[in-house]
């Protein structure tokens, strides 16, 4: 194996070089973006068993489904493209390569962000068919009111159900990196390897959509009156 000259040492006083062998480091590089996906451990396992698949399947059944449904539209089509997704990414496991960078950060789930490529595939080819396509009613994911707070509970359900169903108005990538922002809590790194674009893509998307939206909000609002009001008279 080749060698390379290393920082220099010091033999009777008198400097020398310290030589390693090339790609000694490797080895230590590929443990430190290892452990950064914090699935390493899980897909490991279930690479060995297939039956210990399953505390990925329950880690991560509640964000697919919820990225589905907010695709699709439909409860019984999201549980399907769920299903979907996770027998193809069980299939493929063997096959699923690692490649967490340090720049992401400790935490950042590799396994994750390719389970998330299958969905959007698997909602795709759903979505191609059909013959028409209903958008999810986004106001679904709205933040639960405190149940003690009565008197606020209807009007932050309302406020709430607005700003989602202007999200659903979204075109498809801007919505979609919303959702995975602001539902399924992803980073924008993570974002980026679903949607296949920079993370600079995905921040400008972000930002364009969350001011589409206050947009949408600020029309509905100039146009509301109080004769749209319950028992108000029209004028």
């Amino acid at each position: 194996m080749p060698i390379a000259a290393g920082p220099a040492g010091r033999c009777n006083g008198v400097p020398r070089p310290v030589f390693w062998k090339v790609g000694a480091t490797d080895g230590i590089r590929r443990s430190q973006i290892a452990h950064l996906d914090r699935d390493r451990g899980l897909v490991v396992e279930a690479r060995r068993d297939p039956t210990a698949f399953e505390p990925l399947y329950r880690r991560y059944l509640a964000q697919v489904y919820s990225y589905a449904y907010y695709e699709l539209g439909d409860h019984h089509e999201a549980e399907d493209a769920t299903e979907r997704t996770f027998l193809f990414a069980l299939s493929g496991l063997p096959r699923f390569q690692e490649r967490a960078h340090p720049e992401d950060g400790q935490g950042a789930s590799t396994f994750r962000v390719w389970l998330f490529r299958i969905a959007r595939n698997v909602v795709a080819n759903q979505r191609r068919g059909r013959r028409r396509h209903r958008w999810a009613p986004l106001e679904a994911a709205s933040a639960v009111a405190d149940p003690m707070d009565v008197e606020g509970r209807a009007t932050d359900r309302a406020a709430a159900a607005d700003a989602w169903a202007a999200v659903g108005r979204l075109p498809g990538d801007r919505r979609r990196a919303v959702v995975l922002r602001f539902v399924d809590e992803m980073s924008t790194a993570e974002i980026a390897g679903i949607l296949g674009r920079s993370e600079g893509a995905v921040r400008v998307l972000i930002h364009r959509a969350l001011r589409s939206v206050a947009r949408d909000l600020d029309k509905r609002e100039a146009s509301f009156t109080p004769a749209e009001l319950p028992g108000n008279p029209a004028r």
